[in-house]
């Protein structure tokens, strides 16, 4: 039985709390937690709502800095502060929590923080990710756009991590690398493509855009939740970002589970 989930960057505007209303309202089974909307009382509320929690991102994604994102510069404060979201996402119990390379040519550093990351995950019982970016826009995002990238990197850092997979970024990859590393996939986020697209936050909901669905969902066999991820720039004119956040989730949700049940029926 496929299980839906939104995550909360979809509807970036609105609180911890009205996610979840949102989200509940539109008949999802789950959210992905982003740790820069987290209040005092989410996890009370979090519990009370009967949300499963699908992929969570810290507030601190990546080990190198991000050029389209605030944090500190240096990369031993950033995986500290991978390590501390980490620890403040776990009681939440997220099915992973994602993390990103940063952009740029220190692989050292990249491999020392991805094993700190592990470490932590471990120490707190949470499973961790490494998320790749799709090419045209990993530059501002980090070094690895493929499984084939990441898992290698993970196999070079004996670092205790799995993989991500989000159909916006590798929808154009090998159907032979999801099957290669299938078994370490832990969270799947969905997008459509837009074409042209014209920014790295300009995803369309799923069936809106130019990604075949069906043999990459055959290919992932996925049982854990199917989360909706989208990123769109609010300084287009038909950005999804503008739209009512309630509405949004109910007709993302909708598209969601239409374009996965399509395929297994």
């Amino acid at each position: 039985m496929s299980r839906f989930s939104i995550s909360q960057i979809t509807t970036v505007t609105q609180s911890f709390a009205d996610d979840l209303d949102a989200y509940r309202a539109a008949g999802a089974e789950g959210i992905g937690i982003w740790e820069m909307k987290l209040a005092e009382d989410s996890l009370e509320r979090f519990r009370a709502s009967g949300l499963q929690s699908a992929a969570a991102v810290p507030a601190v994604p990546s080990i190198l800095p991000l050029p389209l994102m605030e944090g500190p510069a240096d990369p031993d404060e950033r995986v500290e502060a991978i390590c501390a979201g980490i620890r403040r996402l776990a009681p939440f119990e997220p099915a992973c929590v994602l993390a990103l390379t940063g952009p740029g040519d220190d692989r050292e550093t990249i491999v020392e923080g991805l094993r700190a990351i592990g470490d932590e995950g471990r120490r707190t019982g949470v499973r961790v990710v490494l998320e790749p970016i799709q090419r045209e826009f990993a530059h501002y995002w980090t070094i690895v756009s493929s499984l084939a990238d990441a898992g290698e990197l993970l196999d070079e850092a004996g670092a205790d991590l799995g993989l991500m997979y989000d159909s916006w970024h590798l929808w154009r990859e090998p159907l032979e690398e999801i099957e290669r590393y299938r078994d370490r996939i832990r969270g799947v986020h969905l997008a459509d493509w837009r074409e042209p697209t014209r920014n790295t936050h300009d995803r369309v909901l799923p069936g809106d855009g130019v990604v075949e669905f069906g043999p990459i969902l055959d290919a992932l066999r996925w049982d854990g939740l199917f989360d909706l991820e989208i990123f769109s720039d609010p300084e287009l004119p038909d950005s999804l970002w503008k739209e009512d956040p309630h509405e949004l989730a109910r007709r993302g949700l909708e598209q969601l589970r239409r374009t996965v049940l399509s395929v297994s029926a």
